[in-house]
């Protein structure tokens, strides 16, 4: 997996649509669906593994599966290549959150789903490392943007109102996951 793209369904079906409808999916869709718009991107860049990410992820109310795929596999724990069905309300966040800021520039992903084994490897050595991490339930993300800050990053996310929300001013990241709605700095 080095670079993906618009899987040619995904970039067919967005020519094709007339007229696009949002149906909320979850409870707290209001919230996490807010700056996602009526077509759902997703633009990404793995530090790990430098493998890249950009394509329409749902369209027409619905999800495209073979997105939500690619998306599992670009997700996953690359120290095991263990992949996991990726959290989507969490892939919602980062859609609307990148929207919200009106960037081109693709997120840099730190750490999307770890393994049980990654994230106990990561608590051992970092204190901050939380042993029960949304990380490890494919719930959360790491993501950095060198055009945005920390402070700007996290604020478009709160104003998602549909998740943790995490600001690590001195390694330069923000967490977003699909838990329950907190904020915290460090």
């Amino acid at each position: 997996m080095k670079n993906i793209s618009f899987s040619r369904r995904g970039l067919l079906r967005a020519f094709a649509v007339t007229a696009l409808t949002a149906a909320p999916v979850y409870g707290k869709a209001a919230g996490i669906l807010r700056g996602a718009g009526d077509v759902r991107r997703i633009t990404m860049r793995n530090q790990r593994t430098s493998e890249s990410i950009d394509m329409i992820y749902w369209i027409e109310g619905q999800y495209i599966q073979e997105a939500l795929t690619e998306i599992n596999g670009f997700m996953r724990d690359w120290r095991h290549n263990e992949i996991i069905n990726y959290d989507r309300r969490n892939v919602d966040i980062i859609a609307a959150t990148h929207r919200l800021m009106e960037t081109n520039e693709p997120y840099l992903m730190l750490s999307g789903y770890r393994s049980p084994a990654t994230n106990a490897m990561l608590a051992a050595r970092n204190r901050g490392v939380a042993t029960g991490s949304y990380h490890i339930k494919g719930m959360a993300a790491d993501l950095r943007l060198s055009t945005r800050s920390t402070t700007q990053m996290a604020a478009a996310a709160i104003a998602c109102n549909a998740g943790g929300v995490g600001r690590y001013g001195r390694s330069n990241f923000v967490h977003m996951d699909c838990g329950p709605i907190r904020t915290w700095r460090r």
